[in-house]
């Protein structure tokens, strides 16, 4: 699996929670380049989180949400002679937390007609109480492996 780039090494951890988790979400939520917004949206989402669960650290929150939505199984396609088979597979760290961050954000841009913020705190404090769009996309994961059960022998 040689297909990864330099971003990892070069990560830097985020200036107000010194986290490089949250920098890497800032950098998956940013669009065409504009971090500053990208950082007001994050820490203004991580604000209201602070409102709805003051006795926590909304950092806290933010990493027990991402925990929460991360796959441990998915289902990949794979052809045996002629016929392709989903074949359920365990998921790699990196693909997890890529994963988990994909879906929350998807989630986020899904609903319509509110700031971003509002929607990521609303959204991330769905994921810390194990709900929400991002948490049916995984239930719906582990589902699609769960019945694939049957191809599992395939995976090689």
């Amino acid at each position: 699996m040689g297909r990864f780039t330099a971003s990892q090494s070069q990560l830097k951890p985020d200036p107000r929670y010194n986290s490089i988790l949250a920098s890497k979400f800032i950098n998956c939520l940013m669009w065409s380049g504009k971090k500053t917004v990208a950082q007001q949206v994050f820490y203004g989402a991580l604000d209201e989180l602070k409102k709805k669960i003051p006795d926590q650290e909304p950092i806290e929150v933010f990493h027990t949400a991402l925990e929460n939505v991360k796959p441990y199984i998915e289902v990949r396609s794979k052809r045996v002679g002629g016929a392709s088979y989903q074949v359920p597979m365990q998921v790699s760290k990196a693909r997890q937390q890529s994963l988990a961050i994909r879906w929350l954000l998807g989630a986020v841009r899904e609903k319509k007609g509110r700031p971003t913020y509002l929607k990521l705190a609303e959204e991330l404090h769905a994921a810390y109480r194990k709900e929400g769009a991002a948490m049916t996309k995984r239930e719906n994961t582990h589902r699609m492996a769960e019945a694939n059960k049957a191809f599992a022998h395939f995976a090689w």
